[in-house]
């Protein structure tokens, strides 16, 4: 009989993490979340509330106080982590923060939770997934490859840097049978889209609409299956073409 594969993924309360978790679930994977949310009441499955983990990845040092309670609840292995926390700060009137208006506390909140931890927590659950054969999923951004006019340029560079981990961790780690890829995705509707987004859709979208999460999920899933048994080191665009 064939073990029940594992996913954990990060950042599940919403979006594009919700419906990566649902899309799992109904393929009969053993699912962990953790987010510094609580659970939410409508994911549909008994086993969600017990599988949470509540994390706050800005705080680098409770990620690692917590490795240990989350390796007992893996019980050995890990078929998949899916790496989507992030945050995005915004300016009091909901604006995007350039450069000059990061001040160090903000660079170092996003990098900790949108690379730091990402890091770390593959790091430490480093041996769950090498006994699994597992793999890694990093989300990006389109905003890591351009400038994006709502989102901050923290957000965008630590998206840009989190590219750039991936290839770096698909090389040490494919060494080792862990496959490490990243999707980018462009304007997906969630509850999180800022007002103006309709504009970019129709000037900078060949396909005129938003992506779904649903849409998203599905490449993740595949990417965490063995048709895709020997993409290692690729980073996907999910955007309708926005980035051509």
């Amino acid at each position: 009989m064939t073990a029940q594969k594992t996913l954990l993924l990060t950042g599940a309360s919403r979006g594009i993490g919700h419906a990566t978790v649902k899309h799992f679930h109904a393929a009969g994977w053993r699912i962990f979340t953790a987010s510094r949310q609580s659970w939410v009441d409508e994911c549909p499955w008994a086993e969600g509330l017990l599988n949470h983990i509540h994390l706050d990845l800005e705080d680098i040092d409770g990620l690692q106080r917590a490795l240990p309670l989350i390796k007992r609840k893996l019980g050995g292995r890990l078929d998949a982590l899916v790496e989507n926390a992030a945050i995005s700060p915004k300016g009091a009137a909901g604006q995007r923060l350039g450069v000059r208006d990061t001040d160090y506390a903000a660079w170092l909140r996003v990098f900790n939770v949108n690379l730091f931890s990402g890091a770390l927590l593959a790091n430490g659950l480093f041996d769950e997934l090498k006994s699994s054969q597992g793999c890694i999923i990093n989300v990006t951004s389109i905003a890591g490859s351009r400038v994006h006019p709502f989102a901050g340029a923290a957000y965008a560079v630590s998206k840009a840097a989190l590219s750039a981990l991936t290839r770096e961790m698909a090389f040490d780690y494919g060494q080792h049978g862990i496959r490490v890829n990243a999707i980018a995705p462009g304007e997906i509707e969630t509850a999180i889209l800022s007002p103006g987004t309709g504009q970019i859709i129709e000037r900078q979208v060949p396909m005129q609409r938003l992506g779904k999460p649903e849409e998203v999920a599905s490449l993740i899933y595949f990417l965490c299956t063995t048709g895709a048994s020997y993409v290692n080191g690729a980073e996907i665009q999910v955007n309708g073409g926005q980035h051509v």
